[in-house]
Order: structure tokens, then sequence, then C-alpha cells
């Protein structure tokens, strides 16, 4: 019906493929940690950035609600979908008792996006990875032997 629709529809499919590619990483074969590492470590275009992260930073969009919806909405399932998947792990004894699951999770996601910036403001990638490498280090710190 014009561009406002243009532009819930477009917020949405990215919004949306970015749930299933992180529900394929999250929901696969491997213990907890395997595929939280997994969700971390896939291959990624780091200086594209991440769209629906872009979305958040755009001032229309945020203005909108209806067009900023989905981004929460996808955003709380991403925390969430970790958080289960961290849970599991720590009610399976593959993480310690005191791992904080939702603060975690929402660690995890704060890395991920703040990645993208660092390595897009660095226009290399390494930033990125560093980050990531260095929350790996801390869930390590987290896991029983």
């Amino acid at each position: 019906d014009g561009k406002p629709d243009l532009a819930r529809t477009a917020v949405r499919r990215s919004a949306e493929a970015m749930r299933a590619t992180a529900a394929a990483d999250l929901g696969g074969e491997g213990s907890a940690y395997e595929r939280v590492r997994g969700y971390l470590l896939r291959e990624r275009a780091v200086l594209r950035g991440c769209r629906v992260g872009g979305l958040a930073q755009d001032p229309d969009i945020v203005a909108e609600p209806a067009l900023r919806e989905p981004l929460e909405e996808t955003f709380a399932w991403l925390r969430g979908r970790l958080a289960e998947v961290l849970e599991e792990g720590r009610a399976s004894g593959e993480f310690d008792g005191a791992l904080d699951p939702p603060g975690t999770a929402a660690a995890i996601v704060a890395v991920v996006q703040g990645g993208y910036v660092l390595a897009r403001a660095a226009g290399d990638p390494a930033p990125f990875r560093q980050a990531v490498e260095g929350l790996l280090g801390l869930l390590d710190a987290r896991t029983r032997p």
C-alpha cells in the first residue's frame, strides 16, 4: 500500500532471516557450548554489519513503533534462545552453576552487535574476531572439564 508497508515488509524479512540463521546455529547438534561457539564463529560478512542491528541504528526506523517492533522481537527472541541453550548447558553440568543464562545471553548479543560496529569503524574484521574470542574465553571459564 505504499512506502510504509514496503518498509515494514523489508524490516520483517531482515528480522526473519536473522532468526532463521541463529535458530539453525543454536538448534544444531552438539553441546550447549559447541552450539553457542558455532553461532559466534559462523561465517559472517562482518564489514557489511548486521542488517537488523543496522536497522536499529536508523533514526527513522526506531522512531516508528511498527518498524521498531520486529527488531525488538528479534533481539528478544535471540536473547531468549541463547539463554535456553545456556540453561541447558548449566542443567547438564556443562557450565558451572554460577552462570547467569539471561545475563550471559544479553552479553553475547551485545558482543556480536558491538563487534560489528568496531569492525566497521576499523574497516577490518579483526576487532569482531577479537571480541568473539574474548567472549569465548569468558565462557570457557564457566565450563566444567
